[in-house]
């Protein structure tokens, strides 16, 4: 029996409002809300003290809305991102008004705060738990190594600057330290093309 898991490398969560999730055991932030945008940035339980009212009929006035839930432990993001067999990934809503910063942030924080910084694995590890564990695990033919014949799937960083700079308060950041990407074999991020 074949056993993976892919992982994040933040102790925060963020997507729509959900109702199923409204508690007190750990922060909710609202990041944005269509009836009421002028709370966004407020914890859920403020809102709700402010109002005067319970924590889920407070997430009903403010749906349609978004959150970053505060809900794991570092000392589990830590210990999952070690597992041999698990994966990096970033996941998200691209088309969030603010999007977890995963997005933008998720492999060079593991590059550049997770194994530079921290030392929780070699650059190698963390490398390929972004690029060959991945393509061999969903059974990607050539792809997630540089060989011949595979394709030309390549990002130049410079590991001792690359850094995730997105936040959960500014989220559609680039990261710095990347110099290049090159997608097939075609540059789509570099010297002349830019991130939009």
């Amino acid at each position: 029996q074949e056993i993976g898991c892919d992982v994040y490398p933040y102790s925060a969560s963020s997507s729509t409002l959900d109702l199923k999730q409204v508690t007190d055991e750990f922060d909710i932030v609202i990041t944005w809300s269509q009836t009421h945008p002028q709370q966004a940035g407020k914890t859920l339980a403020q809102i709700a003290i402010d109002w005067q009212m319970s924590m889920l009929e407070a997430a009903k006035l403010l749906m349609p809305a978004g959150a970053i839930y505060y809900n794991m432990d570092e000392r589990d993001v830590r210990r999952v991102l070690s597992y041999p067999v698990s994966m990096i990934g970033s996941d998200g809503l691209p088309n969030d008004p603010m999007p977890h910063p995963r997005l933008w942030g998720t492999f060079p924080r593991v590059l550049g705060h997770y194994c530079r910084d921290e030392g929780l694995f070699p650059l190698t590890t963390a490398i390929h738990k972004m690029t060959g564990l991945s393509a061999s695990r969903f059974r990607l033919p050539q792809r997630g190594l540089v060989k011949v014949g595979y394709f030309a799937d390549l990002v130049l960083f410079d590991p001792q600057t690359i850094r995730d700079v997105a936040s959960f308060s500014d989220p559609k950041r680039p990261a710095d330290g990347i110099e290049a990407v090159m997608v097939n074999g075609v540059m789509s991020y570099g010297r002349d093309k830019h991130i939009t």
